[in-house]
């Protein structure tokens, strides 16, 4: 099974995990917005960049970190991707299930502790690539292990 793992945000950190295989491919995804562009528009480029991305890669289950409410700006862009994944998920042709997971369940399953550092979960998620060239930022590590969680948890 094909399982696609999100770390949403500005910077999207994304990973196809196979289920049987492991990790197949891994990156982030930048959607900043350009000067005098709306939260709408990074919305629309990350919809179109999502639908892409589940036919190319023949996705069958999304997993992403659930959005944490803190208020202001980052909670609004958070929790606005969040609603695109599950309305991608439930609108693509076959339905795909998306699987939220929260940090601290994330953390726990990684590293034994809900209160794992970055450079923790960026250490867990190098065992998961067969090879590694250079390293890895931490929205890529989070997608790495969210993509693994998913796939240990839903298949």
């Amino acid at each position: 099974m094909r399982i696609l793992g999100l770390d949403t945000g500005t910077k999207t950190g994304w990973c196809v995990y196979d289920s049987e295989n492991g990790v197949i491919e891994s990156g982030v995804q930048d959607f900043s917005k350009k000067r005098g562009e709306s939260n709408g528009l990074m919305f629309l480029r990350f919809r179109k960049w999502m639908q892409y991305i589940l036919d190319i890669q023949d996705i069958q289950l999304v997993g992403y970190e659930r959005a944490h409410f803190r208020g202001g700006a980052a909670t609004e862009i958070g929790v606005g991707l969040q609603t695109r994944v599950q309305e991608e998920c439930a609108g693509h042709d076959p339905v795909i299930e998306a699987a939220p997971v929260h940090t601290g369940t994330l953390k726990k399953w990684a590293c034994g502790h809900g209160k794992a550092s970055k450079e923790d979960m960026a250490r867990k998620a190098i065992q998961y690539l067969k090879q590694l060239q250079g390293t890895i930022g931490y929205d890529e590590a989070d997608a790495i292990l969210i993509a693994a969680w998913t796939a240990k948890e839903y298949t």
